[in-house]
């Protein structure tokens, strides 16, 4: 089935280039299912690109998908036209009455300052607290993830000596998992990030289980059932090209970065990449829309309601 996108949305040609399903607002109303409700809090500084890589994943499910754009309420992104932002995006204060089946919460270019020294904070945790009586399934993505980890567990982020950035192997831990139905034993995942959290960290009662995790940068995806949530500290929503724009826009601006790691043919930047994880990165969200679907109220009024 497809996805339901503003129509005007860039990422609407993109996505139909690609082959992926779009369908109209009328068309949509004439089905006769409840749609699920997916929202995606975009902190990510090209908004435009993450709301492709998301809906590009979320689109390819069999279930007919209603994104929600969302924003912070007080935070002005730096780095999408206001146009963009006014057109497609509503801001938390005014969508915090309503319910969705599930919601994802991106990463963002903060993650070397504490978490108290992000302007937008504690609103951030404001929204976490409201996905437990307003969302069924959460989904959190890199910073996001190290956010809820926090705030939820009150795991610590460690800052690293260097960045981790490449395409790096992981274990399927936990094959069991209806998050990781299909999923090989060894895959490939793209990470970029100068924190972590480490397993060490995971308090003994938190009731999460370990689903992904790579030899050479730790942790990557947690299962986290007291608070309906998936928190994935690494990028599977990435593009192929990705980590590449990351490259050599540090080296366009001076910054001293290492080439990534296992990700460019025979370590060679003028090769263009292969992408080596979009499989499982539609397998995951497939399997997290197909849990959703599974077990969210047909009810919107009921959504929360055993968490909240």
């Amino acid at each position: 089935m497809p996805i339901k996108i503003p129509d005007d949305l860039p990422a609407a040609a993109t996505l139909a280039a690609e082959g992926v399903m779009l369908m109209r607002e009328a068309d949509a109303v004439r089905q006769d299912i409840r749609p699920l409700r997916i929202g995606l809090l975009n902190l990510m500084p090209n908004k435009v690109r993450t709301e492709a890589q998301i809906a590009r994943l979320l689109g390819a499910t069999p279930l007919q998908v209603e994104l929600t754009l969302v924003r912070m309420t007080n935070h002005v992104a730096r780095n999408t036209p206001s146009d963009h932002i006014f057109s497609f995006y509503s801001d938390w204060e005014s969508i915090r009455r309503e319910r969705f089946d599930g919601f994802i919460i991106t990463g963002a270019p903060v993650e070397t300052l504490p978490f108290e020294e992000v302007t937008y904070w504690d609103e951030l945790r404001r929204i976490l607290d409201w996905t437990q009586s307003h969302v069924h399934g959460l989904f959190t993505i890199c910073w996001g993830a190290q956010a809820a980890a926090q705030h939820f567990h009150g795991m610590p982020k460690h800052s690293l000596t260097e960045k981790a950035f490449g395409v790096y192997r992981h274990r399927n831990l936990a094959p069991a998992s209806p998050y990781l139905r299909g999923f090989s034993d060894d895959f490939s995942i793209p990470v970029s990030r100068w924190t972590e959290v480490r397993r060490a960290d995971i308090p003994a009662d938190s009731g999460m289980t370990v689903l992904m995790e790579s030899e050479e940068t730790g942790l990557c995806l947690l299962d986290d059932p007291r608070h309906g949530a998936l928190h994935m500290f690494n990028h599977i929503e990435y593009d192929s090209s990705s980590l590449a724009e990351e490259y050599f826009r540090d080296l366009a601006a001076g910054k001293s970065i290492a080439k990534p790691r296992h990700y460019f043919p025979k370590d060679d930047p003028s090769v263009k990449p292969e992408n080596r994880w979009r499989s499982h990165a539609h397998l995951l969200f497939g399997n997290w829309i197909n849990q959703i679907y599974q077990t969210t109220p047909f009810a919107t009024a009921s959504i929360g309601a055993k968490r909240g």
